[in-house]
């Protein structure tokens, strides 16, 4: 993706597209994520959807770590192709576990014991409450980047890259800790 300088009257539409879909996008997960939604069956495929997730997030988490390496060594091509393909990846999770949602009941947590069960809830909330903040900020992150609004993006990856990177691997915790029951 070429940096490109966006004229002020286009910036103002994709600014509405970042604020809208901040809010449909938790939304949509959450009105899936509601024991009463109907479930369509797409096939025992869909069952697999997972496992995939546990590999995006852990692929995502090594890009995130890799961008933050390689724009500390000043290699902004690298920073920007590791960047990028989080991105990508993120976008793919999403689909993933939308579609997984869409298609199976949520996976019940069956550890024993207060602190394993804390520690999971503990991650899980704060990876599902984490991943609704963080979605704006990587949209405006992506974005000022893409336009070439460099200083705009260096402020704004300092509360990006941290909440992103924590989501991704929480997101590796959650899914390793939950695996063993998924059906």
């Amino acid at each position: 993706m070429n940096q490109m300088v966006i004229p002020e009257e286009k910036q103002k539409g994709y600014l509405l597209w970042i604020r809208i879909l901040s809010v449909a996008i938790p939304l949509a997960v959450a009105i899936l994520l509601n024991p009463r939604f109907p479930k369509l069956h797409l096939g025992e495929w869909t069952r697999i959807l997972p496992h995939i997730n546990g590999l995006i997030n852990t692929a995502t988490s090594l890009l995130l770590i890799a961008g933050f390496y390689f724009v500390k060594k000043g290699n902004v091509a690298a920073h920007r192709r590791s960047m990028q393909t989080a991105f990508v990846l993120g976008s793919l999770f999403l689909v993933s576990y939308v579609l997984y949602h869409l298609t199976n009941e949520s996976t019940t947590f069956e550890g024993k014991g207060a602190l394993l069960r804390g520690f999971y809830f503990f991650i899980l909330i704060s990876h599902i409450l984490l991943s609704i903040v963080v979605v704006p900020f990587v949209l405006l992150a992506v974005y000022y980047a893409w336009s070439n609004q460099i200083r705009r993006h260096k402020r704004i990856v300092k509360v990006t890259y941290p909440l992103w990177l924590y989501v991704s691997v929480t997101g590796v915790i959650a899914y390793l800790m939950i695996s063993p029951y998924y059906a």
